[in-house]
């Protein structure tokens, strides 16, 4: 997957696709579809563990018209992004190796990046960090959301949490990456 930016068109990704939708039917399927091509793959501790981030997007536009000419006069576009994050690992907790072990230290690399821009994001929101350069190019996954990280966003986030005192340590991590 190539990101690439654009003087115009802003940041993309080669391969993505852009698909019209004209009903909240059609946005479901959509989804559906990105949720099937999700890459997936066998650890100790997920049989069906999310071995790479997924970004959908759903850009709205609203076009006004000119009731007495029926042409266009403007148009407000509003983006929304759904991002489920892999979850960050411990190799030995995962049991992973060869291909599973790469996927997985590129997972904690990208939510490394994340969590120190949103950090500096922060920082500079408060004052602090002025000059503090936002490392957004050091990550795919951070060149993608940056339009989306500052400025005129919102931006929530959802944890996914295990109750088991097995995974205490993951759970105390995630809930200290999402505070």
């Amino acid at each position: 997957m190539n990101v690439r930016e654009h003087p115009k068109l802003g940041v993309y990704v080669e391969s993505a696709s852009d698909v019209p939708v004209d009903s909240y039917e059609a946005i479901d399927r959509q989804l559906a579809i990105g949720n099937e091509n999700r890459t997936i793959g066998q650890t100790n501790m997920n049989a069906t563990s999310s071995r790479a981030h997924t970004v959908n997007r759903i850009i709205f536009k609203q076009r006004y018209v000119n009731k007495e000419t029926g042409k266009p006069e403007r148009e407000l576009v509003s983006n929304i992004n759904f991002i489920d994050l892999a979850g960050s690992e411990r190799a030995e907790s995962t049991g992973a190796t060869g291909d599973r072990l790469k996927e997985g230290a590129n997972i904690n690399k990208s939510l490394s990046i994340l969590g120190r821009v949103i950090g500096i994001l922060a920082k500079k929101a408060n004052g602090q960090a002025k000059k503090e350069q936002v490392p957004y190019r050091e990550s795919k996954l951070t060149m993608i959301l940056k339009p989306f990280l500052g400025g005129n966003a919102k931006t929530s986030m959802v944890a996914a949490l295990s109750p088991a005192s097995i995974n205490f340590d993951e759970t105390l991590g995630t809930l200290r990456y999402a505070w």
